[in-house]
C-alpha cells in the first residue's frame, strides 16, 4: 500500500458529545475517514500519521439524510463513514497540541 493512499484515508477528526464522552472514558479517537477505506488501512494510516500504536478499529456507515426545503425541493445529504479507533494503553493524540 501507498503512502499517498494512507494519507488520504483520513479525512477529519469528528467531534460529537458521543466521541469526546467515548474518548475520556475509553483511549477512543472517532475519525471521519473514506467511503471506501478498509480496518487495516485505518489502523495503518492512524498509525503513521499520529506515531501511535492502534489496538482495535471499529468502523460504520453513516447513512445521509433526506432533507427538504419548504416543501419544494427535495435533497439527499451523502453517506459518509465513520471509525472508531482505541489506542493502546499509554498512548494518545493530542489535536490541539502544547497550551501556552
Amino acid at each position: 500500500m501507498n503512502d499517498e493512499r494512507l494519507m488520504s484515508i483520513l479525512i477529519a477528526p469528528h467531534v460529537s458529545e458521543k466521541s469526546t464522552r467515548i474518548a475520556d472514558g475509553s483511549n477512543q479517537i472517532t475519525f471521519r475517514v473514506r467511503v471506501d477505506a478498509r480496518k487495516p488501512e485505518i489502523h495503518r494510516a492512524v498509525e503513521k500519521m499520529f506515531n501511535v500504536e492502534v489496538e482495535t478499529v471499529s468502523v460504520l456507515n453513516v447513512k445521509g439524510k433526506n432533507k427538504g426545503f419548504r416543501g419544494r425541493n427535495r435533497g439527499r445529504r451523502s453517506d459518509w463513514r465513520k471509525a472508531y479507533v482505541r489506542l493502546k494503553p499509554g498512548h494518545d493524540i493530542d489535536f490541539i497540541g502544547p497550551v501556552g
